[in-house]
C-alpha cells in the first residue's frame, strides 16, 4: 500500500464500499422479503380457514364481523373490482374445502380475499396496513448511496487541488523557475502550496544571486589576470616569473573551470547529441588536454556513439589531466573495456568515496594542484548525458580506476 497513490487508494476505499453496502442491503431486502411473504401467506391461512373448516359461518354474525375487524377486511361490491382483478390481478393464495374456495389476490394498489361458500359470496378488501419495510430499506439503501457518492465527489474535489500542486512541482523540478503556485485555501494542502511557493520564490533569488555575482567575479579577475601575465614577462628573475606564472594560470584554470561549472549546471541545460564515435571524442580529449604525449596513454576500441563530443571529451580531459597531475609518475591510461572507458593512474587509493569528491572544491589534503571541481564537472556532464560513474582501486596494479558507463 505504500506505493498506491492517494487518489487510486480513495477510488478503491469507495468502490469497496459501495459493493459491502450494496451487498448488505441486497441481503436485507432479499432474506426480509421472503420472510414477509410468509408472514402474509400465514395470515390469509387463518383467515381462510375461518371461512373453510366451519359449516355455517354466517354474514351477520358476531364471529364474522369480528373477523373483519381483527383482520382489516372490508367487505365491496365484487363488480367494481372485477377489471382490476381482472387486469392486473395475480393470485397469491388460494384454499379449498367442502365449504366452499377463498382465492386472494393482489394487484398493483390493493389485496382482496374472495370466499365462495356453498351458501353465499363475499369480495373483501384486505385493509391491513402494508408493510413497507421492503420500501424502506430501498429507500435507506438509496439515500446512502448517493451520500458515499457525494463524499466521493468532495474527497476528490479536496484533492484536487494536491494533483495541481504535484503538476508544478514537477514543472519547478524540470527546471521552471517562473511557475507560480497560486492556492487560496486555507486548508493544509492551501498552506503547504503557499510555503512551497515562497520557497521557489526565494530559490530563484538565490539562483539570480549567484549568477550575478559568477559573472562579476570572473569578469573582475579577468583583467588584474591579463594585466598581471603582460606585468610578469618584464621581471628578469626566472624564479619568481615561473612562479607568478604558474599563479596565474591556475587562475586563469579556476575562471574557466567556474564559467564551465556555471554552465552545466544551469536547470535548463541540454546536451547537444550528435552521431559520433568514440575516437572522434579521444581526438578532441587530447586537443584540449594539452599535455606531452609521453605522460597518456590510450587504447580504445573504436565504437559509435550518439553523444555530445565536447562534454565527453571534457570529462576524459578533466579524469586524465587528474592522473597526470596526482599520480607519483605523473603518467595516465585511457582504455576501453566492453561498454566502460577507464581512465587509470598509479597512486593512492582515495580516502573517502566517490560521491565525496564529486562535490565542489572537495579534494585530498596537501594536494598543491587544482581547486576540486574536476570531479564535480564530471560528475554533473555524465549525469547530464545519462552515463555512469564508478570508482575502484586495483590492487593489483596499485591504479586508481575511474569508470565512464557509456551503456
Amino acid at each position: 500500500m505504500k506505493n498506491v497513490s492517494v487518489t487510486t487508494f480513495i477510488h478503491t476505499l469507495f468502490i469497496i464500499a459501495l459493493v459491502v453496502l450494496g451487498a448488505t442491503f441486497y441481503y436485507l431486502l432479499s432474506s426480509g422479503k421472503e420472510q414477509r411473504h410468509l408472514q402474509q401467506i400465514n395470515r390469509y391461512k387463518i383467515i381462510a380457514d375461518h371461512f373453510l373448516t366451519r359449516e355455517e359461518f354466517d354474514q351477520n354474525s358476531t364471529a364474522y364481523r369480528k373477523l373483519l375487524r381483527t383482520y382489516h377486511l372490508r367487505p365491496i361490491d365484487p363488480n367494481t373490482v372485477k377489471k382490476e382483478i381482472e387486469k392486473e390481478g395475480v393470485t397469491i393464495f388460494s384454499g379449498r374445502s367442502v365449504y366452499g374456495i377463498v382465492r386472494v389476490f393482489r394487484t398493483k394498489r390493493h389485496y382482496y380475499v374472495f370466499v365462495e361458500r356453498y351458501d353465499y359470496d363475499v369480495m373483501l378488501q384486505d385493509l391491513h396496513p402494508q408493510d413497507y419495510i421492503y420500501e424502506l430499506i430501498l429507500t435507506i439503501a438509496t439515500v446512502l448511496v448517493l451520500l458515499l457518492l457525494f463524499m466521493y465527489v468532495m474527497v476528490l474535489r479536496k484533492l484536487y487541488p494536491l494533483k495541481r500542486l504535484h503538476h508544478q512541482i514537477e514543472q519547478f523540478a524540470a527546471g521552471d523557475l517562473d511557475v507560480r503556485i497560486e492556492e487560496t485555501g486555507d486548508d493544509e494542502i492551501g498552506r503547504i502550496a503557499r510555503s512551497f511557493d515562497k520557497a521557489i520564490r526565494h530559490i530563484k533569488q538565490l539562483m539570480s544571486s549567484k549568477n550575478l555575482f559568477m559573472r562579476n567575479i570572473m569578469h573582475e579577475l579577468k583583467t588584474p589576470i591579463t594585466k598581471g601575465r603582460i606585468v610578469i614577462e618584464t621581471i628578469d628573475d626566472e624564479m619568481a616569473r615561473k612562479v607568478l606564472t604558474n599563479a596565474f594560470e591556475r587562475m586563469n584554470e579556476l575562471i574557466s573551470d567556474l564559467a564551465e561549472v556555471e554552465r552545466i549546471t544551469m536547470y535548463n541545460f541540454e546536451p547537444t547529441r550528435e552521431d559520433a564515435t568514440l575516437q572522434a571524442v579521444i581526438e578532441r580529449t587530447e586537443r584540449v588536454l594539452m599535455a606531452d604525449r609521453e605522460k597518456y596513454e590510450i587504447r580504445i576500441v573504436d565504437r559509435p556513439l550518439r553523444t555530445d563530443v565536447k562534454l565527453l571529451a571534457l570529462v576524459f580531459k578533466n579524469l586524465m589531466d587528474n592522473g597526470i597531475k596526482y599520480s607519483p609518475d605523473h603518467h595516465v591510461r585511457l582504455q576501453s573495456v566492453g561498454n566502460r572507458i577507464e581512465v587509470r593512474s598509479i597512486g593512492e587509493p582515495l580516502k573517502e568515496d566517490l560521491s565525496y569528491y564529486t562535490e565542489p572544491f572537495s579534494q585530498e589534503e596537501k594536494r598543491s594542484h587544482g581547486f576540486g571541481l574536476g570531479l564535480y564537472i564530471v560528475a554533473n556532464i555524465l549525469e547530464k548525458l545519462g552515463y555512469g560513474f564508478r570508482y575502484r582501486y586495483d590492487k593489483e596494479t596499485g591504479e586508481n580506476v575511474f569508470e565512464v558507463i557509456i551503456d
